[in-house]
């Protein structure tokens, strides 16, 4: 069953679900995560403790709203537009990554979120 995360990115609160994969449940279990995260275009990227490696999910080509995991930094990645490797219609992350989720609300609205905000992943949503 797929279980509700909160995401506080810089001054935007959203909602998300995790999968039921083997990386999302690890993820999962790491809740609360507190970083800073970086930029790359419109996608955020920020460490977290968890070490999984590509699985069946794996893709280069995401959608918006997608959360992913990337193995080769060991990180959570939230897209929520076009990244510097994007085409048209499409958005293109640097590398494989594992499909872990997605945000149930508004992702357009990290377009407010900058270069070293803080970020919270915890478990639950905005009403708690």
């Amino acid at each position: 069953m797929p279980h509700k995360i909160y995401i506080k990115a810089g001054n935007v609160e959203l909602e998300g679900v995790l999968n039921d994969t083997p990386t999302a449940r690890l993820i999962w279990e790491r809740l609360p995560i507190e970083s800073s995260g970086n930029l790359w275009g419109e996608e955020i990227y920020f460490s977290i403790p968890v070490t999984s490696d590509l699985d069946k999910t794996a893709r280069d080509t995401v959608e918006r709203g997608e959360l992913a995991y990337w193995p080769t930094g060991k990180a959570f990645c939230i897209f929520f537009g076009p990244t510097p490797l994007s085409e048209e219609g499409e958005i293109v992350s640097a590398d494989k990554v594992n499909i872990v989720g997605r945000i149930t609300g508004d992702p357009t609205r990290l377009k407010e979120f900058e270069d070293g905000d803080f970020i919270l992943l915890s478990r639950g949503g905005l009403t708690q």
